[in-house]
């Protein structure tokens, strides 16, 4: 059926539902009496037209009260359209402030199987900076981003992390899955992980979760740099940096705390 064959009455049914979600928003609540007058039509048109709203989730009714307001689903929808905007768009100018106040690197990074793949990146005004670039990737339980990332996941999904024998890369490396098990649930406790020395002797970092609309971690940002500049009294004053700005990032993707 194409849209001049739809029915006038069923677009008017379509446009009225769309009044009722609109009424909603903007109020917050309102029982049929309210949405009817509000519209100008009888009880029982309204009363047909939230039954179907509320059958998908649109609206829910307050059982209390006798009144509805906007459901979940209107949520999802929202949030599922701000997660698919482009992560890199909508960290960039919250990475580029952060990198030149602390004067190290932040990358926003992904997990790809059991490596973090940077999708961004922003170099502070330091003299030695790392040798970094979008797209590079690194085995998720060497660094701090990777260890964010994998503390996101289910239990199942970890099961071949903890099960399986770790790359060592240094004599810092975690190698193994009870002492990465370990790690990522202190990561989970205190809301950030760090690296030092793990992935590359003299390289040290630290990295906050990044979350979506339905409150999954979709990314880590790290600050990264020399270990003799990201020593462990700046660990603690950079890791609340991290966790600010990957918060900021949240909400852009539709995340609320």
């Amino acid at each position: 059926m194409t849209k001049r064959d739809v029915p006038p009455a069923s677009v008017q049914s379509v446009d009225r539902a769309l009044e009722v979600l609109e009424i909603l928003g903007r109020d917050g609540e309102g029982g049929v009496s309210d949405i009817a007058d509000a519209l100008g039509v009888h009880k029982s048109t309204v009363s047909r037209l939230v039954s179907v709203l509320e059958s998908r989730g649109f609206v829910e009714q307050i059982s209390d009260r006798g009144k509805y307001r906007l459901g979940f689903t209107v949520v999802r929808l929202a949030g599922a359209s701000m997660s698919r905007r482009d992560l890199g768009r909508e960290s960039r100018d919250i990475c580029e402030p952060l990198a030149d106040s602390v004067g190290e690197t932040v990358n926003l990074a992904v997990l790809d199987s059991d490596r973090a793949v940077n999708v961004t990146e922003a170099n502070g005004g330091a003299g030695i900076a790392l040798r970094t670039f979008v797209g590079q990737s690194c085995p998720a339980h060497a660094t701090s981003s990777g260890k964010v990332l994998l503390a996101g996941l289910s239990e199942g999904r970890l099961a071949g992390f903890l099960d399986g024998t770790l790359e060592q890369f240094t004599d810092a490396t975690i190698v193994t899955g009870a002492a990465l098990r370990d790690e990522l649930a202190t990561v989970r406790a205190q809301g950030w992980a760090a690296a030092r020395d793990e992935l590359e002797d003299g390289l040290t970092a630290v990295a906050a979760p990044v979350r979506d609309h339905t409150g999954d971690v979709v990314a880590a940002l790290s600050i990264s740099g020399p270990s003799f500049r990201m020593g462990g009294d700046r660990i603690p004053d950079l890791s609340r940096q991290a966790i600010t700005a990957a918060e900021a990032v949240s909400i852009r993707l539709g995340h609320t705390a």
